[in-house]
Order: structure tokens, then sequence, then C-alpha cells
């Protein structure tokens, strides 16, 4: 079999053969060097240079770990410079490495955004070349390959450009206030084009990130400063794009038309709100005035479906984009998401005022667990979101999340990938400015609200905050024909909640839900003697009245077996321990039947990472351990993992949790 990846590269080779020369403005258009017009689709590298405090913790903003230097000032008070300086160059080498820009390029992007403090590129002495330069350089050669652009967006101006800590602000939007930092500011844009003047894989440089003019700036005053930085840098580059963003966080482009050089495009963000074409109008209005391209350069944050909104509509008026951003700290809406282990945990803990503050030495190892988490073959895939960006038929088709079989058992959070109204309907489905679209925050960026199951004998993940009209789907491929009991297992406090279902369009059955004593009390409620054909089944769970938790169903043979052994007394398992464990974990488990047997390591995915056994045992005592490496023999970096064991009917989950 061809190697996929290999076959991509050659494509992209052959491709960027014919795309020689620069990135550039052409007839109102963004154009690669032979002229041939580009959409540009990227990624923003956020929180590789420049740290913000929300992307590395899964708490609420903590005062004093905000700004990239506020949160540099809280690791070096913990373990002193060399180990923070130490710290800080494992970070950057494990958030972003050749292995990141290889997935990006293989899932059809073709730039990406870096942000970066001027620091990385400016030290007074003069005498050393900055370490933005270093990191650059290596960037362009995993990108070579790919003919994949770099666009440099300068994320932190000097003396900030907003008065918030994305910007490594002390509170006020010092550039625009001191002659100072706006001279500093030409003087490090002049450097950085000169450097790189000639380099074609440079799509441009994004000038200033998110400006918001303080009381008193006037316009003429925030356009003067766009028009010194565009005259420093023709005097040394001629080649490449200057993307100017608006005042607002890169949201109103008073004052900066029109436009005062050939070579520029207007960049706009755009979070939450509705996905309409009124919300861009303003910009395509610029646009069509002017002749000037349009990019948008940032934007992200909330659900799958306004991924797939409003990315649809920006490309069907011809504007690129780029998402914020492919990897964070725990996190549901980007495509990677890093774990956070129990021992970063603590820090967070003692940053945010509920814990001890730990010794220097614990700090040290804690923050090296941390580092090694962002490692792209570490990180957590969030499937969903992936679709959401690249899939053209995810607004159209309903897909499998996971590989489905009747008989077999469905996780209810494993429906399908897919759109509001095709794979699921949920009645709060995006961010369109007026708060949050998911109660759960786990597992899972739709909708659809998802929470940790409390059951530790149950499955990792359940569907909670039922509401009347929603509905989820699950396309099931491997199906044997046959007369069937489903078993859909539920939670609740009352007896109000009233569900049915439907296989391939046709009503089963209206289920009233009981009252199971709590909302992880998990109960069976049954359809029986449902006849099912063979070939792909599209099953679908309708709300009807809410008020009830939805844990898994499980399609049961009615010929398979006379009598079901209940679960209880086929095996039991004893808890986990060590747990948290390392090197090795170990679960006893007592077997009143012999028979098939396996045991699966799962991550918080609900991915299968490793098969300790799948193989006959003896009715006895027995014991299960494993040793923290996957399927290849690759040890796993720290996490919360789940120790599935289970016959050809039943299954107990234990969760357990490595730290390195």
């Amino acid at each position: 079999m061809y190697d996929m990846r290999l076959i991509i590269t050659i494509v992209i080779l052959l491709n960027s053969l014919y795309a020689q020369g620069f990135l550039h403005v052409q007839d109102g258009e963004i154009v690669e060097g032979n002229g041939s017009p580009i959409l540009l689709r990227g990624f923003g590298l956020g929180g590789w240079l420049v740290p913000e405090g929300y992307m590395l913790h899964n708490k609420a903003w903590i005062e004093g770990f905000e700004s990239p230097t506020e949160i540099e000032n809280q690791i070096e008070n913990l373990v002193g410079p060399e180990i923070a300086q130490n710290f800080w160059e494992l970070y950057r080498e494990n958030y972003v490495a050749q292995a990141d820009i290889d997935q990006i390029a293989e899932w059809g992007f073709n730039h990406i955004r870096v942000p970066f403090h001027y620091k990385q590129f400016y030290n007074e002495s003069g005498v050393e070349t900055p370490i933005g330069y270093a990191i650059i350089d290596e960037l362009i050669t995993w990108c070579e390959p790919y003919n994949m652009y770099i666009i440099l967006d300068m994320h932190c101006a000097p003396g900030a450009q907003n008065g918030g800590p994305i910007s490594d602000s002390d509170g006020t939007a010092n550039l625009w206030l001191e002659d100072s930092n706006k001279e500093l500011t030409i003087q490090i844009w002049k450097e950085i084009a000169e450097y790189y003047s000639e380099e074609t894989l440079i799509g441009g440089y994004d000038l200033i990130n998110e400006p918001v003019l303080p009381d008193g700036v006037t316009l003429d005053e925030f356009r003067q400063l766009y028009i010194d930085i565009t005259n420093a840098i023709r005097t040394v580059d001629a080649n490449h794009i200057l993307f100017i963003e608006g005042n607002w966080y890169g949201t109103d482009f008073s004052g900066l038309t029109p436009p005062w050089d050939d070579n520029m495009s207007y960049s706009f963000h755009k979070y939450w709100g509705e996905t309409t074409l009124e919300t861009i109008q303003q910009y395509l209005s610029i646009s069509n005035t002017y002749n000037v391209p349009l990019w948008m350069g940032e934007s992200g944050e909330n659900s799958n479906h306004w991924y797939y909104e409003v990315f649809k509509l920006l490309e069907d008026n011809n504007i690129g984009w780029n998402f914020w951003t492919h990897k964070k700290v725990e996190k549901i809406s980007s495509p990677f998401s890093a774990v956070i282990s129990t021992s970063y945990q603590n820090l967070i803990d003692y940053w945010s005022g509920d814990g001890s503050q730990p010794s220097s030495l614990y700090a040290e190892a804690a923050l090296t667990i941390f580092a090694n988490s962002l490692k792209i073959e570490n990180c957590i895939e969030l499937p969903g979101v992936i679709a959401s960006l690249t899939d053209p038929e995810y607004g159209e088709v309903s897909k499998p999340y996971n590989h489905h079989t009747i008989p077999g058992i469905i996780p209810a959070a494993e429906y399908d990938i897919g759109a509001r109204g095709i794979s699921y309907t949920d009645s709060d489905y995006y961010n369109n400015g007026d708060g949050s679209y998911n109660d759960g925050w786990t597992f899972r960026n739709d909708g659809v609200d998802i929470q940790a199951n409390e059951d530790a004998s149950g499955l990792p993940y359940n569907i909670g905050w039922t509401d009347i009209g929603e509905w989820i789907g699950y396309t099931i491929d491997d199906v044997i024909p046959g007369t069937y009991n489903i078993k859909i297992r539920i939670a609740a406090t009352g007896s109000d909640g009233i569900f049915f279902t439907k296989l391939n369009g046709e009503n089963l059955g209206i289920v009233n839900v009981p009252n199971t004593g709590g909302w992880h009390n998990w109960q069976d409620v049954e359809i029986s003697n449902i006849e099912i054909d063979e070939g792909q089944q599209f099953f679908k769970i309708q709300i009807v009245q809410a008020g009830f938790n939805i844990e898994r169903i499980t399609f049961i043979s009615t010929t398979a077996s006379a009598i079901e052994v209940p679960i209880a007394n086929k095996f039991q398992i004893s808890d986990p321990y060590p747990n948290p464990f390392n090197p090795i974990v170990t679960v006893d488990i007592t077997l009143s039947e012999s028979g098939l047997y396996s045991a699966n390591i799962i991550d918080i995915n609900g991915k299968i990472i490793s098969n300790i056994f799948s193989k006959f045992l003896d009715k006895g005592e027995h014991k299960i351990k494993w040793n923290g490496k996957n399927f290849l023999g690759e040890s796993i970096a720290s996490g919360i993992f789940f120790l599935k064991f289970s016959d050809n009917r039943n299954s107990m989950v234990k969760k357990i949790i490595l730290l390195r």
C-alpha cells in the first residue's frame, strides 16, 4: 500500500514548482508567484511563542497568571531562572515541531500564522541575534516541503497595542502613547523585513495584532503608525504583503482607508456572533470599494457547527482564513488538546490560591511533564473539530464518530460527526455572543452537552442536560441481521422524561423515563423484538420531554443466548492500584465463568491506545497489568485513561491516572 503522506508530499512539491515567487496582491486578490489566485486556509500557532493564561489551564484566568510576562515570572519564582529557561526551551520544542507542520499540511492547509512577542526579535545589546530568527528559520525548513506560507504576526508590540494580557500589557496600551514604543516597533519590523526580504515562504507581515486605541488617540495617529511601519519595511523589502488589522481587536477599519500600499491586505478577526453575510458586509464593502483583498486572520473559540458555517461564509466570498489555534491545553475547541497531569494541576491550584506551594524539585518535574504533554503524539485529537474545518461533506453527510456494531454497545457520547441537523440537534449549539453553547465542556465540541460519568463502573462519558426537541444520531456500518432488544441506559431524578427512537426513519417506540434516584444512577430501559436488516443503519434518539441523562445504547440479539447472566455474576474487578501509577498499574479480576475476554486501555477521547490482551481465561482470579505504553510499545505521557475489561456482551471500566 502506498504511503498517503508521501503521496501528499509529492503532489504538494509538484504544485510548488509552479508557484515560485512571493505571495502578493494583484488585481484585488492574493496570488502566488505565478499569478494564480490562492485562497488562504491556515492555522495560527497560538500559545507557542506567546503563552496565554487561558490556554495553559482549564480554570478561569488566574490573576497574576494571564500575560506572557506574568506567566514567566510565576514559573521563575517557583524553579529559578536556569530551570525556567530549560522549561521554556522544552515547551517551545514540543508545542510546535515538524510533526505539527506535517499534520497541518496533511489536512490540506497552505499557511500558518506565527504570533510572536517583539522581544523575540529584539535585544537591547544588539550583539546577539535575537532568538526569533532561529525559531522562524527552522520553521521554514519544516514548511518548505509543502510550500506552506508563514505569516509573521506581532502579537505583543512594544508597550502593548491593547490593554489586555494577550498583548503582554500592564493594563494600558502604551504603544500608542509613547513615541519610543512606536519607534521600536518600526525598527523591529524593518529588521525582520530586511532579514526575510528574499524568503518566498514568508507569506507576509501581520503588523499589529488586535489594536485597541486608548482614549485620546486619534484615527490619524492610528493610520500614521501603520504608514510609518510600511515605509520602513519598503526601504528593504518590496516583496511581502502587509496585513493591516482594524481597531477594537481587528474589527473596525475607520481611518484605515483608502489603502496606502499596492501590496497590502485588510485583516479582520471574527469571534462569536452570528454567521450571516451581514456580519462581514462592512469588510466586503471596503474590499469592493478599494479593490483590496481581505484575510480573516483569527477565528475560533466556538462550536464545530459555527466553524463550518463561518468558514463556508468566508470562502463563498473569496476570503482566506486562519484558525485559532491548532493546539491548546485541556480544551475541546481545537484539533489537539494536551492533557493536564495531576502534578501540573497542583501547580495551577497553587497559582490560583487553592493549594500549597510545591517544592522547586516537584515544580520542575511537573513542568517537564507538562512540556512533554504538548507533543502532538501525546495530545488528544478531536476529530469533530478537524472535520468541521476540512470535510466538504460536513454539512451534508452524517458520518460515524467510531466504528459501531449490531450486536454491540454504543456509547451515547459517540454520536455521529456532522453539522447540526445532520448528526444531531441541540437547542444551544454555538456562541452567538450571548454566552456558552456547551454545558459539559468535555470530550466533544458540539452543542450536545457531554459530561464525565460519575459512575466509576460505567463508560467515561454520558450525554446530559437534555432538552425538548433535541436528538442524536448514530451510523452503524457493521450489522448482523436479526431480532434485537435495544437497551438504553438512562439516569434521572424525576419521572417526567420521554423520548422515542427511530431506525432508518421508522419509529421503534416511545419510552417513559423512570426516576432512577440520581443523575448517574443508571438503569436500562428496553425496546423489545426489533427486526434489523443487514446493511448500514441510522439509529436516532429524539427527546420529547427533558430531564434525563443517556449513557449507552446496547443491541442484544434475542437468539444469541436464552439467558443473559448478570455482569456481577460473570466477573468482578478491583479498583486499580496504585492509582495514580508509574510505571505499572494492576487490577484484580475474578471470573465466575471461563471464556473469551479482552482488556483495553482507552484514552479520554474514547480511542483504544493499547490492547493488553484478548484471550481465553479460565474462571477464577487473574491480574491485569499495564505498563503505560501504547500499541507500538512507546511510553505514553501522563494523563487520565480508562481500563475496559469485557467479554462478548458486557464490560466494566475503571479510571486510571498515569503520572510520569
